[in-house]
C-alpha cells in the first residue's frame, strides 16, 4: 500500500492508505520493539507491505534538507 495524508484523517499525519494508521504509530511499535508479526496481529488490516513502505517514509523523510534539533535527552 501507499502512504497518503489527507488533512481530514488523522490531523494530516501520513498514514497507510485506506486506514487510520499513521506512518508515526509503526515506527513508535518498532521502536518499543515489536515485531513485524506482533505489530501486523495489533493491527490486522496491515501487512508486512505496510511497515515497509512506512520504513521507507520515514527514511525519505530523514533525507530532506531538514535541521533536526538534538537536545541532550534524546538519547
Amino acid at each position: 500500500m501507499a502512504i497518503v495524508s489527507n488533512p481530514n484523517v488523522m490531523m494530516g499525519k501520513p498514514t497507510i492508505a485506506g486506514t487510520r494508521i499513521t506512518v508515526e504509530s509503526i515506527l513508535e511499535r518498532l521502536a518499543a520493539g515489536e515485531s513485524q508479526e506482533q505489530i501486523i496481529e495489533a493491527k490486522p488490516r496491515l501487512g508486512p507491505e505496510d511497515i515497509r513502505a512506512a520504513l521507507a517514509f520515514a527514511t525519505q523523510a530523514l533525507r530532506e534538507d531538514v535541521i533536526y534539533p538534538v537536545t541532550a535527552d534524546a538519547a
